[in-house]
């Protein structure tokens, strides 16, 4: 047997900071308010809004860790927030390598319980055993995983209020499809009327996306069993319609999901979400934006899911030429071959197309004018929260609502017509160009945007109605976790 050799100043401060590091993290699982495992869809405008909650979550002390799939992983970074891996079966391409909606999303069931399980077990052995999964309302399966370990789940919606209180009256059988122009306008509690234009496009043609229908109605098939729900929205913007809703659909509107330093600024260095599946072109944007007057530059974006025919890219391309205004268009790589053959040459001195950019910074910049958008809810959020005049195109589902509230109920901008093809034409676009960018309609607009973005800030900032709510989430939390690990 070797003799013991006597420590040596090297291993004995190893020790200490070893025993430091050990006491620090006592300390720090003392002080913590809770663990949360955050789940969201895997897409851009899932990931964005539940990366941001957890950011929230973790600047009021608890332990925030966000569970994503294998592919999307290293998309992913945010200061204070872990990451860690689940699989849905496609863990080298995702969703298109499964290249089908049903299978993709029996696939994620599957995988998804079991590694999100072993993931919950794998921290009930550590200091900071999860208590709470929130998952996003797309994923209802995430919340039996929950249940089986005693643990809290939240469904966290990603739409507005109102179209969840669309889609909670059909679940419950209180609304039958299909919805036809004669049985329109729908009139359900705490929503203005909505004409056939105004509602989720498959809901007057239920059978022409049946998994994408099915997978909607599937966030409230086990909703009364959640502990919470959150929505990501706020109580200026759409209480009423909550309160409409509330027997079936009782959430608490903890929005806009927006980076703090757009709004209340109480997250230090919070300028993005944190997370791209694409890399943007922010600095050669910002570039080029620093040249043009104030509120004078036109951004168009249809975010990361649409997919616009070739005609209708010309037609928004005419309009942007013939508006002799300044633009920057984000047209995707996979979209790039439908712009017309002429167009880039012809607008180099007026107008930029990039193939991604943060979307955030180009809408918080002083020369940004007008959002022409597809009035996703996320964008339509952003708008808002940045007091960004708005032009909606929206193309199907919730948009076409999201849409009708910009125009008609916010009064924030104008929504574009489409003709009989289901195309919007230069000069539909050149009328709303002119009505959100000149004359005295525009004024108006930019008071409602201005007077919006104002709401967004008081309901996030501190002592606000979501902000409210939030707190109320994190103290039940801290109370659990206290009786759960004895402190």
């Amino acid at each position: 047997m070797k003799p013991l050799q006597p420590s040596s100043p090297h291993s004995m401060h190893d020790r200490d900071r070893e025993r430091e590091g050990a006491l620090s993290e006592e300390m720090e699982h003392k002080q913590m308010k809770g663990h949360v495992l955050v789940l969201p869809y895997p897409s851009q405008g899932h990931i964005n809004p539940l990366l941001q909650f957890a950011k929230r979550l973790a600047s009021k002390g608890v332990k925030a860790t966000l569970a994503t799939t294998h592919y999307t992983l290293n998309s992913i970074s945010a200061a204070h927030i872990a990451v860690e891996p689940i699989s849905d079966g496609f863990d080298e391409g995702g969703f298109s390598q499964a290249g089908n909606v049903d299978f993709y999303l029996k696939s994620f069931r599957d995988h998804g319980s079991r590694t999100l399980a072993e993931l919950i077990q794998k921290f009930s052995n550590s200091v900071t055993p999860v208590n709470c999964v929130v998952y996003d309302s797309f994923l209802p399966w995430a919340l039996d995983v929950a249940k089986q370990h005693g643990i809290y789940g939240a469904a966290f919606f990603t739409n507005s209020a109102t179209v969840c209180s669309i889609f909670a009256h059909i679940h419950h059988g209180l609304l039958t499809l299909p919805l036809t122009p004669e049985t329109t306008p729908l009139l359900l509690p705490g929503l203005p009327p909505l004409n056939f234009p105004d509602l989720p496009s498959f809901l007057g043609f239920p059978d022409s996306y049946p998994a994408y229908l099915a997978m909607k109605l599937s966030q409230y098939s086990t909703l009364n069993q959640a502990d919470w729900v959150f929505s990501n929205t706020f109580e200026e913007l759409e209480g009423k319609e909550a309160r409409g809703v509330s027997e079936i659909w009782p959430a608490k509107l903890i929005g806009p999901m927006v980076p703090s330093a757009y709004l209340d600024e109480r997250i230090k260095g919070d300028r993005g979400y944190g997370s791209s599946l694409w890399k943007p072109l922010s600095e050669e944007c910002i570039e080029w934006l620093e040249t043009k007057p104030s509120n004078s530059v036109i951004y168009v974006s249809f975010g990361s899911m649409i997919s616009l025919s070739e005609e209708q890219i010309a037609e928004l391309a005419w309009g942007l030429k013939e508006s002799n205004m300044y633009f920057l268009w984000v047209v995707r790589d996979s979209e790039q071959q439908k712009l017309p053959k002429w167009f880039l040459d012809s607008v180099q001195e007026k107008g930029k197309v990039v193939t991604w950019c943060n979307q955030l910074e180009m809408l918080a910049h002083r020369t940004v004018g007008c959002f022409v958008t597809h009035c996703g809810w996320n964008s339509t959020l952003e708008g808002l929260s940045l007091g960004v005049p708005m032009i909606g195109v929206p193309k199907w589902t919730d948009q076409l609502t999201d849409a009708k509230f910009v125009e008609e109920i916010w009064e924030i901008g104008v929504r574009a017509k489409e003709d009989k093809v289901g195309v919007v034409r230069k000069d539909e676009l050149l009328r709303c160009l002119k009505e959100v960018m000149e004359g005295e309609k525009s004024k108006e607009i930019k008071r409602n945007a201005n007077k919006w973005r104002d709401s967004a800030m008081k309901a996030i900032n501190e002592g606000g109605s979501s902000d409210k709510c939030i707190n109320e989430f994190v103290q039940h939390l801290m109370a659990s976790y206290q009786n759960l690990n004895g402190l």
